[in-house]
């Protein structure tokens, strides 16, 4: 029989465990049933341990809760392969012994983990080495009663991190695109430009537009020089791990020295418009201003016209008058 490492059980003054160990330890003497029950062969342990004893141990808990159903999740993240101590507990009021215990890796069922009680807290052990990509994913563990608790633990390779925003630059200009792996160093790295949906790879020795900057092996530099707008899209740069791959997008956008001037160019054309249609209308309103005093001339040219030939016709009786008053 083989206990986990490092558990041992709660210390000190805790009457809660204090109970629950009393309880546990009597309904076992009644039953004559052992409280704690190994589902697992030394010699596989020592085994795996002796071939694997240079590889660091990588060690995670969690602790599922009894009275609820949501799973509890951990994001672990390897670089290298390792050993691994996986422990679940999880604190049981009525009898650890009416709890069933299983692990899984996705949905395949695992064999030869451990289990071990401590007075009311149960827990459950898994011990495994990962050396390769196909043994990285999700391990569970699952404890079976009244409701279903589980315990999730997700391993992937480190994440690696870019520009979160486009990078914008204009047509002739160089630019320097950069991915970064936060305590981690990646075994290659490796650059692609999207063309589509088809990601091309980038070869420096083939072009004189492109330089890599390898000085620091936890992140990659991509130097594109003589920019087009042919260039503008999405570059991937992608790192390689001894348990994976992992990438990170970088957009890129390429304008042309027009562009900033638009804005600009548009306020002008508008503006021309403006003093074109101002102009117009003052044009408009001359004329027929004009045209209005050239029509108030001619009535008063008729007008007077008409007056002269009124006081023509008026004279004329009064001549005949005074000739009569002479004769």
């Amino acid at each position: 029989m083989r206990s986990p490492s490092g558990l041992l059980g709660p210390r000190g003054p805790l009457p809660l465990a204090l109970l629950c160990l009393l309880a546990a330890a009597r309904g076992s003497l009644a039953d004559g049933q052992p409280t704690v029950s190994p589902l697992t062969s030394v010699p596989i342990e020592e085994e795996r341990i002796t071939k694997y004893s240079n590889l660091s141990l990588e060690s995670h808990n969690i602790p599922p809760t009894e009275h609820s159903n949501v799973p509890v999740e951990k994001n672990i993240t390897l670089e290298r392969p390792s050993n691994i101590e996986l422990t679940c507990q999880i604190t049981i009021s009525r009898g650890v012994n009416s709890v069933n215990v299983t692990w899984k890796k996705g949905d395949e069922l695992l064999e030869n983990y451990l289990t071990n009680a401590t007075g009311c807290i149960l827990y459950a052990q898994y011990m495994f080495t990962i050396i390769n990509s196909k043994q990285m994913g999700s391990y569970s563990c699952f404890f079976g009663g009244e409701k279903e608790q589980r315990g999730t633990f997700n391993f992937k390779v480190p994440e690696i991190h870019g520009k979160n925003k486009p990078l914008i630059t204009y047509v002739g200009d160089s630019t320097v695109l950069m991915c970064k792996c936060q305590h981690c160093s990646p075994l290659h790295w490796t650059w692609y430009h999207s063309n589509g949906s088809v990601q091309v790879p980038i070869d420096v020795q083939m072009s004189e537009k492109y330089a890599i900057n390898r000085t620091n092996a936890n992140e990659t530099r991509l130097k594109i020089m003589q920019l087009t707008e042919d260039n503008q899209g999405s570059y991937w740069c992608h790192a390689v791990f001894q348990l994976g791959e992992s990438e990170e997008r970088v957009q890129l956008v390429v304008l042309s020295y027009l562009v900033p001037l638009k804005p600009f160019l548009g306020i002008v054309v508008e503006v021309a418009i403006l003093v074109a249609v101002i102009l117009l209308c003052e044009t408009y309103t001359q004329k027929k201003k004009k045209h209005i005093d050239d029509g108030k001339e001619f009535e008063q040219v008729e007008q007077l016209k008409s007056d002269d030939t009124n006081g023509v016709e008026n004279n004329a009786p009064r001549h005949r008058k005074n000739e009569s008053v002479s004769h």
